[in-house]
């Protein structure tokens, strides 16, 4: 009797006004697949309970409409934030931000396994192996490039494959990748006299995959004043 006295009066009253706390929160009314940007008709604000909601849900759409799908968001579920971010790795998108400076160059994947075995992905970060005449090397120059995309021989990219009936997908053929100048030229001269094999640097947050982006700026800024 004093264990249900004390559960009526005492833990009872906390519960009840836990679930009785109501919030705004953005909900997703459309699924979203990972990669597309999130407009305001994707989303809405609803109030729920505020009880055993995360911390961190976001509750104001302008916090992500205009933002993109780090996965597959589905309708009904609530947003975090680690599930958007500020850029795309849509191939379409990435071209639009070439400003002159960086530029898009595809390279033909040799073999299944120069290739990653047909695993590459979108924004993937990978280094450039060259093997010529029995020796091999990663130039400094291609030590950190990202994947905009890899490529069918149907046309169709990484981001657009749809299974087979058996499971399978077609495999890339090549692979385009965001380079300077200087890359761009390296790497079509390894395309004629060099086999390339790629390897998997980093794949993952976009704010993780700029850091070797721009340790690989920061080794051409030295090899410039190296000449001056």
């Amino acid at each position: 009797m004093v264990l249900a006295v004390t559960v009526m009066f005492g833990v009872a009253p906390i519960v009840n006004k836990l679930s009785a706390s109501r919030t705004e929160i953005v909900r997703i009314i459309t699924d979203i697949p990972k990669g597309q940007q999130i407009t305001d008709k994707d989303v809405k604000l609803v109030t729920i309970g505020g009880y055993n909601l995360p911390k961190d849900v976001i509750k104001d759409t302008k916090t992500v409409i205009g933002k993109y799908a780090a996965c597959d968001l589905k309708a009904e579920d609530y947003i975090l934030p680690t599930k958007v971010k500020e850029t795309s790795d849509n191939t379409d998108d990435i071209f639009r931000t070439l400003d002159g400076k960086k530029q898009a160059i595809s390279i033909t994947i040799s073999s299944f396994a120069n290739g990653l075995s047909g695993k590459l992905q979108n924004g993937d970060i990978i280094s450039i192996i060259t093997v010529k005449e029995n020796e091999s090397t990663i130039p400094a120059e291609l030590t950190y490039i990202k994947v905009i995309t890899a490529t069918t021989s149907k046309g169709s990219d990484s981001d657009q494959l749809t299974l087979k009936e058996d499971g399978t997908s077609d495999l890339p053929v090549t692979v385009t990748l965001i380079v300077n100048s200087t890359q761009a030229e390296l790497l079509a001269l390894y395309e004629k006299t060099a086999t390339i094999h790629i390897t998997l640097v980093y794949r993952g947050d976009a704010e993780n995959a700029d850091k070797f982006l721009q340790a690989q700026n920061k080794a051409f800024e030295t090899e410039v004043k190296k000449d001056e």
